[in-house]
């Protein structure tokens, strides 16, 4: 009984802080977007809501397939300049970006705004935009095309209203988020860029939405490419020979029987497959893209571990199953892809604030996990999520991507995004 009256009174405080916070960024919200400078920042989204779309159009039709983002780039450099930013660059590994200068002295820290360049679509795919009403269908429109615009369209509000903030902020059109780029646009900005050691919050703007899903938490993954390798010959008088295939076969077979939990939630998937040179001949190489996630480092450890363990097995097993006299299988799994995982807590400001300003315009926050450039600076232990541009849309990966530019919708989610912006990066 003792320890119970011990404890509650720790309960009832944690408790009363966490209602105090979830106070404090409800009354930083109100007091940003009761300010009448606020209300002419949307209105002026409003008016420009066509320019918006057009430039949604613009730079989807500009291809920027995997590791080839430099139109697109060059591209949304050139408009960037167009706004009234600072320091407007395009770095080493092809991000480009700007700085909209606070009230603050230089070289204060920096609130980062950030919208991937690259879609996960192949040179030569058609992105001409099919439009149709409001809505707007092509491979890329929405993930992530329009949040490029959206960013676009909030220097612009900002600087008609007047807003000025004490904070600088960092606009960033960042390559590299999609599949094998392994967040290679966002690893350099904190490990090589200038900004490195003075970004302190860091907001992803990715996809459609209302505002209301706040990713605070990474998905981890660790993707290999594993080479199955041996002396091949002819599929009938060479037969009793080890077989590459047969080894990766059987790693794939023993891959799929891995127990993962579903909390913290856990995949494992073989995506692409490969090798060989005809029907009737042992292939001297076989290959297999893999790819594990988690949203907990500990389990996306275990997986990796487990996996790595069965590849070996497959290849000892193939060695003893069949002859070796012209040779052994080897196999040579290397790492392509490895996103950290994390979280920012819940009770973080960048989170807490994020969720007010939702509430504020009638959206219920939603949080949870996905892997999006904030994994990388939620793994370095910066407060960071993924915040949604607006609109909505579906089918993102798919050749039949599309979103809906209607203008209410549209607005409400860049309301949402546009105040959590201000706030953080506090209004003067």
């Amino acid at each position: 009984m003792r320890k119970a009256l011990l404890i509650l009174p720790l309960v009832v405080g944690v408790l009363a802080a966490a209602s105090a916070e979830q106070e404090t960024a409800d009354a930083r919200i109100k007091r940003v977007t009761s300010d009448p400078r606020f209300n002419a920042a949307m209105a002026a989204i409003d008016r420009d809501h066509d320019r918006l779309v057009s430039e949604i159009v613009t730079l989807t039709e500009i291809p920027a397939p995997p590791f080839k983002e430099e139109r697109r780039g060059s591209a949304y450099l050139e408009m960037l300049r167009q706004h009234r930013l600072t320091d407007v660059e395009r770095d080493e590994i092809g991000n480009v970006m700007g700085i909209r200068r606070g009230a603050n002295p230089p070289g204060g820290p920096l609130l980062a705004v950030v919208a991937h360049l690259d879609t996960v679509f192949p040179e030569g795919t058609d992105v001409k935009v099919k439009r149709n009403g409001t809505r707007l269908a092509a491979p890329g429109v929405g993930d992530n095309t329009r949040s490029l615009a959206v960013l676009l369209a909030l220097i612009r509000a900002m600087d008609e209203a007047g807003i000025r903030t004490a904070g600088d902020i960092l606009f960033v059109g960042n390559v590299g988020e999609e599949g094998l780029g392994d967040l290679r646009g966002v690893k350099y900005v904190f490990q090589k860029g200038r900004y490195r050691d003075r970004i302190k919050q860091f907001i992803a703007v990715d996809g459609t939405g209302d505002g209301g899903s706040i990713v605070n938490g990474g998905v981890g993954s660790r993707r290999y490419r594993v080479t199955f390798k041996g002396p091949g010959g002819h599929s009938y008088g060479a037969f009793g020979l080890v077989s590459p295939a047969f080894a990766m076969g059987a790693a794939m077979q023993k891959f799929s029987t891995i127990t993962v939990p579903a909390t913290p939630k856990t995949t494992f998937n073989v995506g692409v497959v490969g090798g060989g040179t005809s029907v009737n001949s042992i292939p001297f190489e076989t290959w297999m893209e893999v790819d594990m996630r988690s949203e907990s480092p500990l389990e996306l450890e275990k997986i990796e571990t487990a996996f790595l363990m069965l590849v070996r097995q497959a290849v000892e097993e193939e060695n003893r199953a069949r002859s070796t006299r012209e040779g052994v299988i080897s196999a040579d799994a290397k790492l392509v892809g490895d996103r950290p995982s994390g979280q920012t807590p819940a009770d973080a400001a960048i989170v807490q604030v994020a969720a007010a300003s939702a509430r504020a315009a009638g959206v219920t926050p939603r949080f949870g996990f996905s892997s999006t450039d904030a994994n990388l600076p939620i793994s370095l232990g910066i407060p960071a999520i993924r915040m949604t541009s607006g609109g909505t849309g579906d089918r993102a990966h798919a050749l039949d991507e599309w979103i809906d530019v209607d203008k209410t919708s549209s607005l409400r989610g860049i309301r949402v995004l546009l105040a959590t912006v201000i706030a953080l990066a506090e209004l003067r």
